[in-house]
């Protein structure tokens, strides 16, 4: 113990200085330690903002659930999605329009062929032929573009129409 006293005595300065430095040290480290603590702290509050009551592993649970549910629910909208589009690919789609006369001179461009069809060229063909004694209408079914009926050209151009996406009127 004598030894230790005479080492101190003869080291006083160097012990003090060296203790000094340890304490900057320290204190430098502690005041890094705070500001990351703030951090984290602030991080903290907003994850758990809005939630009382909750811990973290509770609010962990509970976003988890939501996601399931979530995931859940975009399934059975994918597949509503899917069935919709499987019916609207049966419902009419094409439709091509042919205005004309059809008694050359003798009138004007009030007969008129309108195709009709789906995604698969299914549908009919609605031609209506105006005279001046009497209008006659008349539908033939349609079956991938083709009719089993006897086409006018007049039809035949509307079907045509309807397959390329030609929505405009053009008279013949």
């Amino acid at each position: 113990m004598v030894q230790l006293r005479a080492i101190i005595s003869t080291y006083n300065l160097e012990i003090i200085m060296g203790l000094m430095a340890a304490f900057l040290i320290l204190l430098l480290l502690y005041i890094v330690a705070e500001i990351r603590i703030t951090g984290i702290k602030k991080r903290y509050n907003e994850l758990v903002r809005g939630v009382k009551g909750l811990n973290v592993e509770e609010l962990l649970i509970k976003t988890g659930e939501e996601l399931y549910d979530i995931r859940i629910d975009m399934n059975i909208i994918e597949q509503s999605i899917e069935n919709l589009e499987t019916k609207l690919s049966f419902a009419i789609q094409k439709v091509g329009f042919v205005r004309y006369n059809a008694f050359g001179e003798l009138g004007s461009d009030l007969s008129f062929s309108v195709a009709l069809l789906d995604k698969f060229n299914n549908g009919f063909v609605l031609t209506s032929i105006f005279g001046r004694e009497s209008t006659t209408s008349y539908a033939k079914p349609i079956k991938f573009g083709k009719s089993v009926y006897p086409l006018s050209v007049e039809e035949i151009q509307a079907i045509d129409r309807a397959m390329m996406g030609e929505h405009g009127e053009k008279t013949i």
